[in-house]
């Protein structure tokens, strides 16, 4: 089982660069580099590139109504080559409110769009041809109905570092989940309960499963939560960190209806705390919906505890098929990050 981590911006990029670069020789393996509606993430990953020599970057995500399949498949080439094949490109759908909120893209067709430009990606990297593309999504070149007509087909200049870019897809929904254990190198999902993860997605990985090809390999998951190993208050009070987060995404990450991850807390069998987790923050009732979120919640997406019960936490995501543990490390008492990469690379090597 690798270690992963999700990149901090709180001490600003730079700090948390230098971070990242003290994990790297902790053993940490890879570092997943979000967007949403900030800085873009590709500048910061090759700032990463540029500081780092062992570990993994990956997007972590970058959406894919945001940027054009090939401007997606250039930039993955280009971070892949600046890092010597050390790039993962992260996709995920993200949601209504960015997207046509921040962006003024219409978020439509969300499945066929990520398998479209996937297809896209690998195509542009193989070099092959010069691109060419019919989808319900995107027609390379494009149609001269709907253009100048002056298009031509074109191959990228440079030659990737690799013909073949692992994709990692960030999926909730049972479709999505499917098609992402049909064509992906990875699987990216948030709020993973291992003890329930067969219970939400069982069948839809099962039928992704069945049509997935045989030169993709086994299907890679990446899953954990927030890391603190200790005693006591101390170890709580980290624990207590994540109400805020889970909060935010199963009560405001999305419009009635139209989120994801309050619809994962249903599926989880948390049907009636989700709904009043919801309602509560939508009215802006935030602190009442944080102190909403069930303790077993909180605490089956988190690993933090003595040694021995976060060794049992991170065997339980080893058993549900995580193969790279995402920690975010919270140092207590003179520990640090880089220590607890050091202990909890000890415990998934036991728990592998």
């Amino acid at each position: 089982m690798k270690i992963a981590t999700t990149m901090s911006y709180a001490g600003g990029f730079r700090q948390s660069a230098q971070e990242i670069v003290d994990m790297e020789k902790a053993g940490l393996d890879l570092v997943w580099v979000a967007e949403a509606y900030g800085f873009d993430s590709p500048s910061l990953m090759g700032y990463l590139a540029a500081l780092t020599e062992r570990v993994e970057i990956a997007s972590g995500i970058m959406p894919i109504y945001t940027r054009t399949p090939t401007l997606l498949a250039m930039t993955a080439a280009g971070l892949d080559a600046l890092s010597d094949g050390r790039f993962s490109l992260g996709l995920g759908a993200s949601g209504p409110q960015v997207i046509e909120g921040f962006h003024g893209v219409a978020y439509r067709a969300p499945i066929t769009r990520t398998r479209e430009l996937v297809e896209i990606c690998r195509n542009v990297w193989l070099r092959e041809a010069p691109l060419t593309y019919q989808g319900s999504q995107f027609q390379i070149p494009l149609d001269p109905s709907v253009g100048t007509g002056l298009g031509k087909a074109l191959k990228i200049i440079a030659h990737p570092v690799r013909s073949r870019i692992p994709i990692w897809l960030a999926a909730l929904g049972d479709n999505n989940v499917e098609l992402t254990a049909e064509i992906a190198e990875g699987w990216l999902p948030l709020l993973f309960i291992p003890e329930l993860a067969h219970q939400a997605w069982g069948d839809a990985l099962a039928r992704g499963r069945a049509k997935r090809q045989a030169d993709l390999g086994p299907l890679e998951i990446s899953a954990g939560g927030l890391l603190a190993i200790g005693e006591g208050q101390d170890v709580v009070k980290v624990r207590e960190q994540a109400r805020g987060m889970i909060a935010l995404y199963v009560g405001g990450m999305g419009a009635p209806g139209k989120n994801f991850y309050n619809d994962l807390a249903v599926r989880y069998g948390f049907e009636k705390e989700a709904k009043r987790i919801q309602d509560l923050y939508l009215s802006g009732h935030k602190t009442e919906a944080e102190a909403a979120v069930p303790d077993e919640f909180l605490e089956l997406t988190t690993l933090c505890g003595p040694r021995g019960y976060v060794a049992e936490r991170i065997a339980a995501f080893a058993q549900a098929g995580v193969t790279q543990l995402n920690i975010t490390p919270v140092a207590i008492g003179d520990q640090t990050a880089p220590q607890l990469i050091e202990m909890v690379k000890d415990l998934a090597h036991s728990a592998s």
